[in-house]
């Protein structure tokens, strides 16, 4: 540490690279806190947590037993000791007037304001809630169980919720309206994730329990994309800024290689007798072929059966630089795409064991240079790009099922934590050992002699 602050006053390294050294630093010395406690309210398995996005301050959960729940994890209610007891603010559970029949799979923030949040349960329901009344406003009913649901935080022309349930068919609410908005269909079983794109609020992505991940343009019909497992490319792609200069470098070169009177030549369609057809003014194809060749790209893929897991797709998440896309699945494998060109990068995550019957949720820290996956009753954190196991996180008693890595903006004032939720119902707290949140001014070298 002392030698990284020493190169940054001496302008040897950038203050980006510092401040992405001191959070890995922080990162990799998770342990479970010593002096924060969340004292959960659950009486079944936690299914989803999440903080919300605006202030980073207020906790999210959903549980099994129908309920969830608020927390402020930046205030304590009370202290035992050294430790800090945080306890709900409010929770909402079978006993409310429009409180959910069965189990809570999935709770989020609305993206750009805590007044409101998300519930979707297994009794077909999806709540909004006021959350200063604690109030249902807006109240979808959907063909099966609902096991995941999604907001873009990009979003800034709609305000959809993605439902992934038991059905076929994902399904779009539109809060503004109370309605359903679209209806994407693609997949041949139920859909058992659901994640927008960090790059467009207007693409989303969808694992389900055939196997296929599915990326939708939803202004378009049908699917533009389904991963396959089967394309690869080795490693991570070239950077952004090197492949386009390459890409412009070469455009140019080529036309002037052209020249100025150079015109492009079409090509001519050859028939089966040798013969050639004339392209027409437009420079297009006549229009000939089977009803498959006509057909709208996006209900082309629709027929695609490519897969990406041998299994149902148990979670979905993308980095924060929208670049690249994790997957979990059924089969107990990690994957990780190129959202560019929809190849598996083929980084081989180490042996893991995941649960199967149910969405999982996956978090990647600020820099996504670690991915922490659940596996059974531990939480692993995973390199990126070599797929070996940096952490393993011992402290549930049962299974895993949710994380959520909550960075603060201003990392040197609030240290970043990671939180987890089980079937032992309850949440844990993960943050950086003392060693790494504060410089021990007594045991470094640049401690004066000639005090007391």
């Amino acid at each position: 540490m002392w030698k990284d602050i020493r190169d940054r006053e001496a302008g040897k390294l950038r203050p980006n690279s510092f401040a992405n050294r001191v959070k890995s630093d922080r990162t990799s010395s998770l342990q479970l806190s010593n002096h924060k406690d969340i004292v959960s309210p659950h009486r079944g398995s936690v299914n989803s947590l999440q903080v919300d996005l605006t202030e980073g301050r207020y906790l999210l959960s959903g549980a099994s037993d129908a309920s969830a729940a608020v927390f402020d994890i930046q205030r304590a209610t009370h202290s035992e000791g050294l430790i800090a007891k945080h306890q709900c603010i409010f929770a909402v559970d079978k006993q409310h007037e429009h409180g959910h029949k069965y189990a809570i799979s999935s709770a989020i923030w609305y993206p750009v304001d805590t007044g409101l949040f998300v519930t979707g349960s297994f009794d077909h329901h999806i709540n909004v809630w006021d959350t200063n009344t604690t109030q249902v406003v807006v109240n979808f009913k959907l063909p099966g169980k609902v096991y995941r649901t999604a907001m873009s935080s990009l979003a800034t022309s709609h305000m959809l919720i993605a439902a992934g349930t038991e059905d076929v068919q994902v399904r779009l609410c539109d809060i503004s309206s109370g309605a359903f908005s679209h209806t994407l269909s693609g997949h041949r079983d139920g859909v058992m994730s659901v994640e927008w794109s960090a790059s467009s609020e207007w693409v989303l992505i969808t694992g389900g329990c055939d196997g296929a991940i599915r990326f939708w343009d939803i202004r378009r019909a049908g699917c533009f994309r389904v991963l396959d497992q089967s394309q690869s490319q080795l490693g991570r792609r070239p950077p952004i800024s090197g492949w386009t200069a390459n890409k412009l470098s070469t455009s140019k070169s080529l036309l002037a290689s052209q020249g100025p009177n150079m015109k492009s030549r079409i090509p001519h369609k050859k028939l089966g007798n040798g013969n050639a057809t004339k392209p027409s003014s437009t420079g297009k194809l006549p229009a000939k072929g089977s009803t498959r060749q006509r057909l709208h790209p996006g209900l082309l893929s629709g027929q695609d059966r490519s897969v990406s897991h041998y299994g149902a797709v148990t979670g979905l998440k993308v980095t924060g630089d929208g670049m690249y896309l994790l997957s979990a699945g059924s089969d107990s494998r990690l994957k990780l795409w190129d959202v560019e060109s929809g190849c598996n990068t083929l980084v081989n995550f180490e042996t893991m064991r995941l649960q199967t019957n149910k969405p999982l949720q996956l978090a990647t820290s600020q820099d996504s240079s670690l991915v922490f996956a659940p596996c059974m009753a531990t939480v692993k954190a995973f390199d990126m790009w070599t797929g070996k196991t940096s952490l393993t996180l011992s402290g549930h008693y049962e299974g895993v099922n949710c994380c959520w890595y909550n960075f603060p903006d201003q990392f040197c004032n609030v240290p970043q934590e990671l939180y987890t939720g089980g079937n032992d119902r309850q949440i844990l707290v993960w943050s950086p050992s003392r060693n790494s949140t504060e410089l021990d001014w007594e045991s470094t070298a640049d401690k004066d002699n000639w005090s007391d």
